[in-house]
């Protein structure tokens, strides 16, 4: 494995390394972008009014359980007749994606907004702020378990993400299913290495946003 990292030409080039983890990030920021579209306005508004909490709780269950590489295989075939490019493989490997991020994202800023101090809220009431306004102070006391929720579906998407190479795209994931189709166990390894470097780095990226942008009060740092 060290011998494959060590070759200059597994790095440039279209199916290179660099080109590789850029395909896997766009996927994988694709993705995080609609998740977090879908499931923190579900997570705030639950959090807030304190309704549907069965049903955010049965739906993230639900979504957590479905079966990623089947479930791509079955879009892939209801999309293909819909799409004459690559948006025949690239739509249902974001949906996918998506599916698993939500759960985490919305389970996580629902959580968040429950916890926060009822004093605070009353406080905020007791100044006469609408109940939309109320969110101005929930938001930022949430945010240390919203950015919990952000880094485990990051992790969720990057670390899935390998699957859309099963589908003929790009990504880390070409690494993987190429050297099991070609039988170069270095290869294969060689990727998966590269995943898990690059959730870790994109993990500690997140990590040094929430402590910049989370109260020191709200996590007890000196």
């Amino acid at each position: 494995m060290i011998a494959w990292f060590s070759d200059p030409a597994h790095w440039t080039g279209t199916d290179g390394v660099f080109a590789l983890v850029i395909q896997h990030l766009i996927y994988s920021g694709v993705a995080l972008f609609f998740s977090c579209l879908i499931g923190l306005p579900i997570g705030l508004y639950v959090g807030h009014t304190g309704r549907g909490v069965v049903v955010i709780a049965g739906l993230a269950n639900a979504l957590r359980a479905l079966p990623s590489l089947g479930l791509i295989v079955l879009l892939v075939i209801l999309f293909g007749p819909v799409f004459a490019s690559d948006m025949a493989f690239i739509v249902p490997s974001i949906i996918v994606l998506v599916l698993l991020a939500v759960p985490p994202i919305m389970s996580a800023t629902y959580a968040g907004v429950a916890a926060v101090d009822p004093a605070a809220v009353d406080a905020a009431r007791g100044m006469g702020k609408r109940p939309l306004d109320i969110l101005d102070v929930e938001l930022p006391c949430a945010l240390p378990l919203i950015f919990s929720g952000l880094r485990s579906a990051t992790l969720q998407i990057i670390s899935t993400a390998t699957i859309a190479a099963y589908v003929s795209l790009g990504g880390l994931g070409r690494l993987i299913i190429d050297g099991r189709a070609q039988n170069d166990y270095y290869q294969m390894a060689a990727g998966a290495v590269l995943v898990g470097a690059l959730a870790l780095m994109v993990d500690l990226v997140i990590g040094i946003i929430s402590r910049l942008t989370v109260s020191p009060g709200l996590t007890r740092r000196a």
